[in-house]
């Protein structure tokens, strides 16, 4: 916990450290419930209840339970983007510059990721949701289309863009088998094949020809 220190800056910082610990207390709460029974059957008491806080404190933060299963998401999605942004940058640190590498780099942190952080990626890719929840998982997803085209240095037209979308599938589909394995080695078994076959299409090839 931090400690408060003295002067106005000072007592600003601890209002600021209480206020990001109290939310990530509640999310951790909320992992743990909404994991357990699912979006429809979990309950603001339950949550508060293992968070130690109270049903006024979680609204003020959140606003509400579809607010905090979406802000759960959220911080899923955040942790996976952070990863494989972080996979990538050490790849080209060692001198990695070719984009189907570094492509896969990220793509193996990403499935690492779908392991570690399992249960949630059952809960937000096959649980139930509260409403509106399909349309924001769509609009992310495109943003990751964008940012593997990036980085894969794809074109703008209908075969690149096929080629980043069909990629960008393969990979969250691989994310759902990984989470659905029942060991670790069957997991990183999953997301092996899953990059021998990236390999294999040759996606900047596949571009280029145009199919």
């Amino acid at each position: 916990m931090a400690r408060k220190s003295g002067g106005r800056s000072g007592e600003g910082s601890w209002q600021w450290s209480r206020t990001a610990e109290t939310r990530r207390v509640m999310l951790d709460a909320a992992r743990e419930v909404f994991v357990e029974r699912g979006f429809a059957e979990s309950s603001v008491a339950e949550v508060v209840e293992r968070a130690g806080s109270s049903v006024g404190s979680l609204y003020h933060h959140f606003g509400g339970k579809s607010e905090l299963f979406l802000a759960l998401w959220d911080d899923h999605q955040n942790e996976y983007e952070s990863n494989a942004a972080s996979a990538v940058a050490k790849a080209r640190a060692g001198g990695e510059d070719d984009p189907l590498e570094l492509f896969v780099a990220g793509a193996r942190a990403f499935l690492r990721g779908s392991w570690e952080r399992r249960h949630l990626v059952r809960l937000f890719m096959d649980g139930d949701a509260p409403p509106g929840f399909e349309l924001i998982r769509r609009t992310r997803s495109r943003d990751w289309i964008r940012q593997n085209a990036v980085l894969l240095g794809a074109g703008t037209g209908p075969e690149d863009r096929a080629v980043v979308t069909v990629l960008t599938t393969v990979i969250g589909e691989a994310a759902r088998e990984v989470a659905a394995c029942e060991t670790a080695e069957e997991a990183a078994a999953v997301a092996d094949t899953a990059l021998r076959l990236i390999r294999r299409l040759d996606p900047l090839d596949l571009a280029r020809d145009g199919g």
